[in-house]
């Protein structure tokens, strides 16, 4: 995982002490040792995340941040506050003003890479969902949405997983004053029933549970679709660090230090599920108006218009932060002898089901296209090639190991050919979608039913020559 990291501090030692911590796990660093120029830096330089250290001369981390969510340009990008400050009146006071976290001085090495790319990875989400919203005011389909300042952040519904007679109703309690309406789990069992029988705008778990394995219960709360994309917001004792890592490793998105404090805990509350309304409300917005214009009729997955449009902007946005894409280009094998055998019917159910399990596997961030007939085309912001490469193997295989069962009875047997390409310096969406289909023609021409990577520039050289 690759991201730019602007480190603000005005002691130059610590900010080289934690330049060299995050650039040992290949971050990019960006300097600042001012709030003033934190914020010149937040608008010419694109960082992924901020480190923000709170007494500084001038304007403090407090009003350093405030103005960073203030502007519409940065309200998403996460900020975590690094201070020597330890008191919770000054936790509460930082999350009042837009923090996501904060890491306590002298900074762990552990917790601060895993925050770092738990951090990352809920920007990359976000901005990807920002991208999709901009693609579609540019073709003039999209609805007003708010800003996520503007979002209610009380009256949900939340559940609140945790076996103690004592600890439990007390966090109820705490989140009744603000309007929510409190579910209660005492097992992960009784949690994933929960989850499964009404839609949750956060769900708090106890790591102190009894009843069973938090850890766990967290894992299968990130992979149970009905939960997939809800808030976890984990209470943790200060002594319990390596769980707590863990669950930011597997996704959980904010976190509390027992004894729970009630201001600390509506302000984390308040930000998750203002966060969790403004992403719901952008995907539903996107949903009304992708369906109109942006979306190819038969398969579901997007169209050429769409595609066109969101490959530009995507490509020219990450050769300016120098995070480039990857994309695979897909053919259906032999795909006019589908229709000669069993009928235009059945091919086009072919279509529908190799996008719907190609569309399945892919990450949230990564967009799938048809890009025309038979071609599909799969684009994956900031990914390497080798991880492109594997990804492109698993889709291949998953087409061909079972065929497609159409109307009728009919199983048809449906392989696909795959090229990879990496985005270059330069590039323009064009070149990149080229090489990837040369790549394709190649494993087409070699024998289908395999993936091949698009040669560097210097082959490229040598096959024009």
């Amino acid at each position: 995982m690759s991201a730019r990291i602007l480190v603000v501090d005005d002691v130059l030692a610590n900010v080289r002490l934690m330049e060299a911590r995050l650039s040992a796990e290949y971050f990019t660093v960006i300097r600042a040792t001012s709030g003033l120029e934190a914020i010149e830096r937040v608008a010419d330089s694109s960082p992924d995340i901020v480190l923000l250290d709170v007494m500084m001369p001038g304007i403090d981390g407090f009003e350093t941040c405030r103005r960073i969510k203030a502007d519409p340009r940065s309200m998403l990008l996460p900020v975590v506050m690094v201070t020597a400050l330890s008191d919770v009146a000054d936790r509460v006071r930082g999350l009042e003003a837009g923090a996501d976290d904060f890491l306590t001085k002298p900074v762990d090495d552990v917790s601060l890479i895993a925050r770092v790319k738990s951090l990352v990875r809920l920007k990359m989400m976000m901005d990807e969902l920002r991208l999709r919203r901009e693609t579609s005011e540019q073709l003039g389909v999209a609805e007003s949405v708010p800003t996520m300042s503007e979002e209610q952040a009380t009256g949900a519904d939340v559940l609140v997983v945790d076996d103690s007679q004592a600890s439990a109703p007390r966090v109820g309690q705490t989140l009744e004053s603000d309007g929510h309406r409190i579910v209660y789990a005492a097992s992960p069992e009784e949690a994933i029933k929960a989850v499964g029988e009404k839609p949750f705008a956060l769900v708090l778990v106890s790591l102190l549970l009894q009843s069973g394995d938090p850890v766990r219960l967290c894992s299968e709360l990130r992979n149970t679709e009905a939960s997939r994309r809800v808030p976890i917001l984990i209470m943790v004792e200060d002594g319990d660090r390596p769980r707590l890592l863990k669950c930011l490793e597997l996704g959980i998105d904010d976190y509390l230090m027992r004894p729970v404090d009630r201001n600390e805990l509506l302000a984390r509350s308040r930000t998750q599920i203002r966060r969790k309304r403004y992403q719901d409300r952008l995907r539903d917005s996107y949903a009304k108006t992708a369906s109109l214009a942006l979306v190819d009729g038969l398969t579901g997955v997007y169209n050429r218009r769409y595609l066109d449009s969101h490959m530009s902007k995507l490509v020219g946005k990450d050769t300016q932060a120098g995070k480039p894409n990857s994309v695979i280009m897909l053919d259906i094998d032999h795909f006019k002898l589908v229709n000669d055998r069993f009928g235009h019917q059945a091919g086009d159910e072919v279509l529908q089901e190799v996008a719907r399990r190609i569309r399945d596997r892919l990450r949230p961030s990564d967009t799938i296209a048809r890009y025309g007939g038979e071609e599909f085309l799969v684009v994956m912001p900031e990914e390497s090639t080798q991880a492109a490469m594997q990804v492109a193997d698993r889709l291949r295989a998953i087409v061909a190991d079972q065929p497609v069962k159409c109307s009728g009875g009919t199983e048809v047997p449906v392989t696909i050919s795959l090229g990879v390409a990496r985005q270059r310096p330069g590039d323009v969406a064009a070149q990149l979608i080229e090489r990837a289909d040369r790549a394709l023609y190649e494993a087409k021409r070699t024998g289908r039913n395999k993936v091949v990577q698009a040669p560097d520039s210097e082959e490229l050289k040598r096959a024009a020559g």
